[in-house]
């Protein structure tokens, strides 16, 4: 595919860490407001250039980055109710301030495919032994301007600090539901193999469902959904399982019905993209049901991205250095019988990308950080695509640089090529992390945002740029 050349116009600078990009219109308002929310818990808004302060919530946010700068808990999640204009109401995603555990596992996990140990771990004492607590929360903008919490849908306790999902709220174009996208809970390799138990929350795609009323102010901290209070999982339901971890799912219109996309953030080696249209998501009172009367139940709707056992189209290897040849590396599948498993069962990616990648026009990722289809006119080589953001290009001299790339659904539902898109941008000296991709209600515009500096604890390094012809 073809290169594509954009610009970069600056909207605001000088912001901290964004995780959420997106727009939507303010009541009583006629035009949409631009949203930032950065991971240490503050949301702006920009509207006729003019930035100003929509929610603080730091103070509500656990201590972010106490080992050396590096963080993937915070406010992760903004989504605003579809008839947010008329009733104010929106939903944030974020890691409870107060809740700092151990951790699952003590030091760095890594599979032994020779060691049946390392590869049926059970998460065991999960009350003490956790990470965090995540809360979704419900929140309302008042009449007054005021804003207010009113109530927490779900509190997740998350084995470790990683793999929490980012940009995880999004509403339903189809269903009206929001959907939460959590990861697998963190450290490598899926140790519990979360993703695909379906009584586990972690590593799923989840619908809830917010006009229904659960009763209930302050649900207790959960990790399987049979933890959950009958008022609480009545309703929900799961679209898909699988998931390591993932930058937010985003919505296409295609004549009649919507398009999917849900970026699946890699282990080693590659990063991939999905879509799929037709799915039949599982109410979590199934699940339960099923489970209570020793019931297998039918997963055959279910979409599944298949992690553990696969890594995008490849199947999950452990990698070992040759000592002969430093430039070679032994790599042996981590979860053979896995892999096999959910080989028929698993939806296949549109694209995937690698982290060792030598092949002209292409190049060497490290991590996907969002997933936006672009329908507007001004950028037509881009129109009706998928743009994706990678955070950084793998092992590149500094300053480190981000990369933008784009491609398309195929109609035969084979995996696809992707294109780079080539930023035309001075960043000078200074790095630039592409950490978040946005874009306003029509998908007509496309905002990028950039970060200085991988850790959340290097203040105000943050730029919003909109993506520009």
């Amino acid at each position: 595919m073809k290169k594509v050349n954009v610009s970069l116009r600056p909207i605001v600078s000088n912001i901290n860490l964004p995780t959420v990009i997106k727009t939507a219109i303010l009541p009583g308002d006629s035009m949409e407001s631009l949203f930032i929310a950065t991971q240490v818990g503050e949301i702006f808004y920009v509207r006729n250039g003019n930035i100003k302060l929509f929610l603080d919530i730091r103070q509500r946010i656990i201590e972010l980055g106490a080992n050396g700068g590096y963080d993937e808990r915070g406010l992760l999640g903004l989504a605003f109710h579809p008839d947010f204009y008329n009733n104010g109401q929106f939903y944030i995603h974020y890691t409870l301030a107060g809740t700092q555990g151990p951790g699952a596992l003590l030091g760095s996990f890594q599979p032994d495919p020779c060691n049946t140990n390392t590869i049926n771990l059970q998460w065991n004492n999960r009350e003490t032994s956790y990470d965090h607590i995540d809360t979704v929360e419900e929140w309302i903008l008042l009449p007054n301007g005021q804003v207010q919490s009113r109530r927490s849908l779900l509190n997740l306790r998350r084995p470790f600090m990683n793999h929490n999902g980012v940009n995880s709220l999004n509403f339903s174009p189809e269903t009206g539901k929001l959907i939460l996208t959590t990861g697998d809970g963190g450290s490598g390799y899926d140790p519990f193999n979360l993703s695909q138990d379906i009584m586990e929350v972690a590593g799923k795609i989840i619908e809830i469902d917010v006009d229904m009323n659960t009763f209930m102010d302050n649900p207790p901290a959960v990790t399987r959904f049979n933890e959950l209070p009958e008022s609480i999982y009545r309703a929900l339901s799961v679209i898909a399982k699988g998931v390591r971890n993932i930058p937010g799912i985003s919505f296409q219109r295609y004549y009649n019905q919507y398009i999917k996309y849900v970026g699946n953030v890699g282990q080693d080696l590659v990063e991939s993209i999905f879509s799929f249209v037709y799915y039949t998501p599982i109410p979590v009172t199934e699940i339960i049901q099923a489970s209570s009367q020793n019931r297998v139940l039918n997963q055959e709707t279910l979409v599944n991205l298949g992690w553990r056992g696969w890594e995008g189209n490849l199947p999950t290897t452990v990698i070992l250095g040759c000592s002969a040849n430093s430039s070679l590396a032994q790599e042996t599948i981590a979860y053979f019988n896995e892999a096999i498993s959910t080989s028929a069962g698993r939806i296949h990616p549109l694209t995937c990308y690698y982290h060792i990648d030598s092949r002209p026009d292409k190049f060497s990722g490290s991590a996907l950080t969002g997933v936006q289809p672009y329908m507007g006119s001004e950028i037509p080589d881009l129109s009706g695509c998928v743009v994706f953001t990678n955070f950084s290009l793998e092992e590149s001299p500094p300053p480190e640089r981000g990369v933008l790339a784009y491609t398309k659904v195929r109609t035969d539902c084979k995996e696809n090529d992707y294109g780079i898109i080539e930023a035309d941008y001075n960043f000078g000296n200074q790095s630039s992390f592409y950490v978040s991709l946005g874009t306003n209600l029509n998908q007509s515009r496309l905002y990028l945002g950039v970060y200085g500096s991988e850790n959340v604890t290097d203040y105000n390094k943050g730029t919003i740029f909109e993506i520009v012809k």
